[in-house]
């Protein structure tokens, strides 16, 4: 069983691939901890939170389209490493800024959407990579190493930020971000694969999108997804913001609560990737998908009500917030992995932007959202609310939408690189 789970670690590449994001994940965890809290010890205001977090992923909603083209047209490591590069220089001239201590809340901003812009070309990028890195019968596999690589850094990378914060400060854990970006960085340097000549369809940037978004379109299970996705993903950008506001006003503590809070998310969401990683084919994803937003609806709004039962404690707070996790992990690292089986290879990158838009562009409308609402209603009430939209997207996938296994076709046995 367990070498079944790892199975897409025997192909080099991917071994380097997955090797390399394990450290620069956590580096990139480490860093979102760091700068939510920089922001509140700041500004005390939850409607920056929501402010940061909107300009650091509102630029993959607008351009992440035309990132997919990029990765449609152009070498994929390549775009990866210019990204990466990219990446490590906006977290220097963060901890530059904050060792220094003449980081402002503007600078914040600023720095964050730069940030956003790169992700916005990096992600497509990343997603269609590993369909180059494995054969097609290891890529549901592969995809769920990848997440789960995600939720490991998601659960570790937190927890030592919150207690990193507490005694030496934001400053050197963005150092230590910038650091950590040196090794998907070699990683991507090290591989073996080959530049690929990819057709040049004639038209404009606009028309090679029109003709993936009319793919997608008319892929039921595809579009479906797409949509599921995008509610999930702006009900976990509410809770992730919000968590901030949890740990000092419902939870009474400081940093390292912070930590502990976002850890039971990630350690979550673990369990949801393995889960899939066990995997033999696509199979049943699809029903795990739309329960798992069933599933965290319920658990969110037990997180929402523990002040008001008298229950605001830790130790009834991250099991629950564990369950949400696994929830999010499982739905979309499903949904990821399905569309990646049915997508041809010569629409991935735009189709794995489309992704991209509604799990990460979709973000920033929940972030915002959620810091607006709270000053206002307050942060239970606020994610009160947002896990009714989970539970309700959750059910509706489930009631209306057509078995994904109806046209997803087995892969055929690949071999190791």
């Amino acid at each position: 069983m367990i070498a079944a789970t790892f199975r897409s670690l025997r192909h080099r590449d991917y071994r380097l691939y997955f090797a390399g994001q394990v450290v620069s994940l956590h580096g990139t965890w480490m860093q979102n901890v760091a700068q939510a809290w920089l922001v509140y010890r700041l500004t005390e205001s939850s409607f920056m939170l929501g402010l940061v977090a909107f300009c650091s992923l509102i630029p993959v909603l607008i351009f992440s389209l035309f990132g997919g083209v990029l990765a449609d047209r152009h070498d994929r490591r390549r775009l990866m490493i210019a990204a990466h590069s990219l990446g490590m220089v906006q977290a220097s001239i963060l901890a530059v800024l904050t060792i220094g201590g003449w980081v402002q809340p503007w600078h914040i901003v600023v720095l964050a959407l730069g940030l956003g812009l790169v992700h916005a070309f990096e992600m497509p990028a990343r997603h269609s990579l590993i369909a180059e890195l494995v054969p097609r019968a290891d890529l549901p596999n592969a995809v769920g190493l990848n997440s789960s690589a995600f939720n490991v850094a998601r659960f570790l990378g937190p927890s030592l930020a919150g207690l990193l914060i507490a005694r030496v400060g934001e400053g050197p854990v963005f150092a230590i971000n910038a650091i950590s970006f040196g090794a998907i960085l070699s990683a991507l340097l090290a591989m073996r694969i080959g530049s690929k000549v990819r057709e040049r369809p004639r038209g404009g940037a606009l028309s090679y999108i029109r003709t993936a978004v009319g793919y997608a379109m008319s892929q039921p299970q595809i579009r479906a997804g797409l949509l599921l996705v995008g509610v999930m993903s702006m009900v976990a950008a509410s809770t992730t913001v919000l968590m901030p506001v949890f740990a000092k006003q419902v939870f009474g503590g400081g940093s390292d609560t912070l930590g502990y809070l976002l850890g039971a998310m990630g350690l979550g969401a673990l369990g949801g990737a393995l889960r899939l990683a066990r995997r033999v084919n696509g199979a049943g994803m699809d029903r795990a998908a739309g329960a798992a937003g069933v599933a965290a609806g319920v658990a969110l709004l037990l997180v929402s009500t523990l002040d008001h039962l008298h229950l605001a404690q830790l130790h009834w707070a991250l099991p629950i917030l564990a369950v949400v996790g696994f929830c999010h992990s499982t739905l979309v690292a499903s949904t990821n992995a399905l569309i990646q089986l049915i997508v041809p290879d010569e629409l991935r990158g735009r189709v794995m932007s489309l992704f991209s838009t509604v799990f990460i562009g979709l973000m920033p409308l929940g972030s915002l959202g959620a810091g607006a609402a709270a000053e206002r209603i307050g942060a239970p009430l606020t994610l009160a609310g947002f896990a009714l939209v989970s539970l309700v997207g959750g059910g509706l996938f489930l009631a209306r939408v057509p078995r994904f296994r109806e046209t997803v076709q087995e892969p055929e046995s690949g071999h190791a690189r």
